[in-house]
């Protein structure tokens, strides 16, 4: 098939568009201009991944790139990035992914994949959450990341565009870095465990992430449905330290710290820095990787996709420290 991957120079579109390529579709990469020479610097075009030049913020560059497409993966977002107003996430979560279905819908796609978070559920109060659990965003990018699903949903029930949703969950692998703090905390000796350690956790191998956005795109039968994309099996928190410091061959935290001082100086924190555009080193979110309970059942996923996450949770910790070892990142 022909396909436009969108967020192609991030980690999880990157993969994407090198496995959806490996797999034999023709891929565009969605690439803004001044993210051009990260393009060609990366593994994408080795890969046989052309670079189409776009901007989610410019509905009629996004037309020209979707254009003649079979299928929209539309993985990019704006994250969380100190200092960023509000409005900057509304204007690519949401303004850019109506973009996206305009184009898709004006170039013939017969499906987009929206890849929306499984943050939009928020803690998981009665565990594990499968997709009709309730919604309840934590900060500005899981409510802006909610309300572009709700929206991208709404448009294929209007137009009759084929829209599927997916929800990763905890993404994780080489060549990510989201999980290095851990990672490195915990070789160095230096990672505090706030809290009880008994909240859930839950992380997908990078490899089985894109296979499920590759389902989502393919069966006939996903149309219309929203699939959480998860790993074989969560864990505590306290059980996950203790796997990643296994595999450092480390000891684990022993002591436990009170959540509310990190709180407490996360907020006052970000008081200070998010005005001067400076990343604070601590935040209130980074405390609620400690508090809030993530795990989730993927049977629809399982059952109607066909998802069957290959790459067992130890397996793919050791996969990630040993890249993070092989590029001195520990």
């Amino acid at each position: 098939m022909n396909v436009l991957v969108t967020g192609a120079t991030g980690f999880t579109g990157g993969h994407l568009a090198q496995y959806l390529s490996a797999r034999g579709d023709t891929v565009r990469a969605l690439v803004r201009p001044r993210s051009r020479a990260k393009f060609e610097a990366s593994a994408l075009p080795a890969h046989g991944v052309s670079a189409v030049e776009g901007d989610l913020t410019d509905g009629a560059s996004m037309k020209r790139a979707a254009d003649g497409v079979e299928v929209v993966y539309h993985i990019a977002a704006t994250y969380r990035e100190a200092g960023q107003p509000d409005s900057a996430y509304r204007a690519i979560n949401v303004d850019g992914t109506r973009h996206v279905l305009e184009a898709a819908q004006a170039g013939g796609a017969r499906r987009v994949v929206h890849c929306s978070t499984g943050g939009v559920h928020g803690h998981i109060a009665n565990p594990p959450a499968n997709e009709d659990a309730p919604f309840n965003p934590g900060d500005v990018y899981q409510e802006t990341k909610l309300e572009a699903e709700k929206m991208a949903r709404a448009f294929g029930d209007r137009t009759g565009v084929d829209v599927v949703v997916a929800r990763p969950i905890g993404i994780y692998g080489p060549g990510d870095t989201r999980f290095l703090r851990m990672f490195r905390g915990l070789a160095r000796g230096n990672f505090p465990m706030i809290g009880s350690g008994k909240p859930f956790y839950h992380l997908t191998y990078i490899d089985d992430l894109v296979e499920g956005f590759r389902l989502c795109g393919s069966v006939p039968g996903a149309k219309g449905r929203t699939y959480i994309l998860a790993g074989p099996r969560y864990t505590t928190l306290e059980q996950l330290v203790q796997l990643v410091a296994k595999e450092l061959n480390v000891t684990p935290p022993r002591l436990h710290w009170p959540v509310w001082p990190f709180w407490t100086a996360g907020l006052l924190c970000e008081m200070v820095c998010v005005p001067l555009g400076i990343e604070p080193p601590i935040f209130r979110r980074r405390v609620d990787f400690y508090t809030k309970s993530r795990a989730f059942d993927t049977t629809r996923a399982r059952t109607e996709l066909g998802f069957v996450p290959g790459v067992g949770l130890e397996d793919g910790i050791k996969r990630t420290a040993d890249w993070y070892r092989a590029e001195g990142l520990l």
